[in-house]
């Protein structure tokens, strides 16, 4: 394995970094607002289950304390 020294290194490092092509501000806009979008949904989704999960072991609980 070759031994690169730091000047190489940072050479190296500039060289990649000015391949870097960085989003448009509206692409950015975009992503955000559709990262919002599927995380509220999501959020609902699980909310639901879980409170329909909720309802059903409540629901046999108290059939269960009711048998006795």
């Amino acid at each position: 394995m070759a031994k690169t020294s730091p000047a190489e290194f940072v050479n190296q490092v500039r060289a990649e970094a000015s391949k870097i092509v960085w989003p448009t501000s509206r692409e950015t806009m975009m992503t955000t607002v559709m990262v919002v979008i599927m995380t509220s949904i999501l959020g609902l989704f699980f909310f639901s289950i879980d409170s329909v999960f909720g309802a059903v072991v409540k629901w046999l609980l108290a059939m269960a304390a009711g048998q006795r």
